[in-house]
Order: structure tokens, then C-alpha cells, then sequence
């Protein structure tokens, strides 16, 4: 897994697949490239709360791709994890169960 750090990259991960959960968003794009490295971003913005809450709840997302998608996710694609409000207050099993539908989702 690679983390995706070009602005480019996560607009085009915006034109792909989404899957909205009630904690994030899930956004995947096959790149088509032929390399089947799975490529993942977070963005959670202001909206979200201050550094602390926003940093938080980059570090569940983490957490959370980290446990899901090597198994889970779609080779060769770009995901894009955008925290959402009530995240940060969720339990993380249930994240946990969202993300793999998420993921169920865009995988289809």
C-alpha cells in the first residue's frame, strides 16, 4: 500500500466509484496503469473540527485501510477516505463493518 500525496490524485479518485458511510466517504478509481498496488489518501477538512479532532480522526482511518485493505481492497485502484462528521464519535468496530461494505461496494 502506498499513500497518495498529489493533489492530481485525489481529484481523480473524485471521478471514480463512491460509497457514502455514515462515518466517511469512500471513493475508488482504477488507474489502469497495470500496477496492481493498492494507493490510498485521507482528507478530512476543517468542517470536521480542530487539528486535534481532525488528526484523531486521520489516525482511525489509518487504523481502519490499514486492517481492510490489503484484503479487501481493489488492486491496481486509488482510494480516498474523506472523514465525515459524525466519524470521530462512532465505535470502531462499526467503522470497521462500514468500511467493508464500503469497500464490498466499490469492489462490484
Amino acid at each position: 500500500m502506498k499513500t497518495l500525496t498529489v493533489r492530481r490524485d485525489f481529484l481523480a479518485a473524485n471521478g471514480g466509484k463512491r460509497a457514502p458511510m455514515p462515518g466517511f466517504v469512500l471513493q475508488m478509481r482504477a488507474r489502469g496503469d497495470g500496477d496492481p498496488t493498492i494507493r490510498i489518501g485521507y482528507t478530512v477538512t476543517k468542517k470536521i473540527g480542530n487539528a486535534v479532532v481532525r488528526n484523531r480522526m486521520k489516525r482511525r482511518l489509518r487504523a481502519l485501510a490499514r486492517e481492510l485493505l490489503p484484503e479487501s481492497g481493489v488492486h491496481g485502484a486509488d482510494h480516498v477516505l474523506i472523514g465525515r462528521n459524525g466519524g470521530i464519535e462512532r465505535k470502531f468496530a462499526v467503522l470497521r463493518a462500514e468500511l467493508a461494505k464500503a469497500l464490498a461496494k466499490v469492489a462490484r
